[in-house]
């Protein structure tokens, strides 16, 4: 039953070969069993799973359906849910049990999904490859000496081993694509305001977004149907139709202008990953795909800005852990001075500590200017970019990452080494565009992943793209040796 896609298991739940409580109690002894060697999960919720599992029992029996009625995921573990440990793979949060669900996860609990548990994250989503979590690094399934990818590494982990066929996750700088690429999983970020963000707690308010992760894109589609949708709640929701993605899977590529950035070929690029998004852009050919080479001039500035705007966002959005109102205590203060400095200096990691000093540095009086303005104008010129690109091509593609998984510990002594590993992800967050990374192949055992990208609101078109390759390609289908 593990092996099961969430479209599978929507038909074995439709033809009653097997009920949700059967494959909940399944796959709970499978986290049980294997996740020791991952780390993947932070909590572990059986009674609500094994309870939301026999409620949708109840309602199939009753005549209702659904693809998501009685399918078990998890939630990245900065989706707040009520009376269940939100960490975000913090100590700042350990004790944090939220008063209320996410926007995300009530849509996902009222659609009928059975939530197995919060997966580990980089702690407050700040980090490329899963280790800066206060519960200890997540573990790559395809090596496990390697990282799967952050800050949604512990989703993509859990899924990639089987643990569950699917689980939310966030991007902020290509926190979905990026583990997506790494363990071989199909990871959809939506446009920015596609969404909601309620409840979600925030690294950079203006460039997370939420989206799924899961082996197909096929499940992409059923997850995020789930997912999408206006939320009054949150101010930076878009009020726009959501499609019925499943639905539009299945259109032809015949004329679909693809176009591929030269900048996206330099010297960075391992030449092996460079040959099998050759492979990929061949295969779409065939589909009927045409290719143009594009130029997106302003992509060399896009880290430099990108890791001023978001720390910046960060600074302030991590301004309320205070040991006040809520959040780490430190024991026994000498005064208000000692209680900040000492419950932030204890709650907060040093990954968590460099982003919140670089943010209040390019926020300051004297370099607001300098720093963060700029980058912002930075960002409109990257945004400009795409929006001239989208005016002779459909989607764009290039590689997801420069580089397959690095080892555990490898980058930790040069912070900016891995920042540079979001190169080809962070473009589409300063946009606020949808963007996709499916499986395109292997270099030394591990996975590698092609990306694509779209004009705003246009994630049906990349499931599209993305589901006919792999019509064509059985990538998507490998098992990590083990799981």
């Amino acid at each position: 039953m593990h092996q099961l896609t969430l479209a599978e298991i929507a038909r074995g739940l439709a033809d009653k070969k097997f009920s949700s409580e059967e494959l909940t109690k399944v796959l709970l002894a499978r986290i049980t069993q294997l996740d020791p060697q991952l780390n993947s999960f932070i909590s572990l919720t059986e009674e609500l799973a094994l309870e939301q599992a026999k409620a949708a029992d109840v309602r199939r029996a009753n005549g209702e359906s659904g693809a998501l009625l009685g399918a078990p995921i998890a939630h990245k573990d900065l989706f707040c849910t009520q009376g269940i440990r939100t960490s975000c793979g913090s100590k700042m949060l350990d004790n944090f049990k939220a008063p209320y669900d996410a926007t995300v996860v009530s849509k996902l609990a009222a659609a009928g999904t059975v939530t197995l548990g919060k997966t580990n994250m980089d702690e407050f989503a700040m980090g490329s490859a899963n280790e800066s979590s206060w519960y200890g690094a997540v573990k790559n399934p395809w090596n496990l000496e390697h990282v799967p990818g952050g800050s949604s590494g512990g989703s993509a982990a859990a899924v990639a081993a089987r643990l569950l066929p699917a689980a939310t996750a966030t991007d902020t700088g290509g926190s979905i694509r990026q583990p997506a690429a790494f363990t071989n999983l199909t990871g959809l970020k939506p446009t920015y305001g596609r969404v909601s963000r309620w409840g979600m707690i925030a690294y950079a308010s203006s460039l997370d977004q939420g989206g799924p992760l899961a082996r197909t894109a096929e499940d992409c589609a059923i997850l995020l149907q789930g997912m999408a949708g206006f939320d009054p709640n949150d101010s930076t929701s878009i009020d726009e139709p959501v499609p019925d993605y499943a639905a539009g899977l299945n259109g032809s590529l015949q004329g679909l202008r693809i176009g591929v950035p030269k900048e996206y070929f330099g010297a960075g690029l391992d030449p092996r990953i460079a040959d099998l998004i050759q492979n990929s852009i061949k295969e779409l050919q065939k589909l009927g795909a045409v290719i143009k080479e594009i130029s997106l001039p302003n992509m060399q500035h896009a880290i430099p800005a990108y890791y001023v705007i978001a720390p910046a966002e960060a600074s302030s959005n991590l301004s309320r852990f205070d040991g006040v109102r809520f959040g780490h205590r430190c024991e026994d203060p000498k005064n208000l001075e000692d209680l900040y400095k000492r419950s932030r200096g204890e709650g907060f990691g040093p990954e968590v500590q460099r982003r919140i000093m670089v943010g209040a540095y390019a926020l300051s009086a004297g370099y607001y200017d300098a720093y963060y303005l700029k980058a912002q104008k930075i960002r409109r010129l990257v945004k400009n970019d795409f929006m001239a690109a989208f005016n002779e091509v459909d989607i764009i593609l290039g590689p997801t990452t420069p580089n397959p998984a690095w080892k555990l510990g490898a980058k930790n002594s040069d912070p900016v080494a891995a920042y540079l590993e979001d190169v080809y992800t962070i473009t589409a967050n300063l946009a606020g565009l949808p963007g996709l990374s499916m499986p395109a192949g292997f270099v030394d055992g591990l996975p590698v992943g092609v990306q694509l990208l779209a004009p705003y609101f246009q994630e049906g078109r990349l499931l599209n793209v993305a589901h006919q390759y792999q019509l064509h390609t059985d990538w998507h289908t490998r098992t990590p040796t083990g799981f």
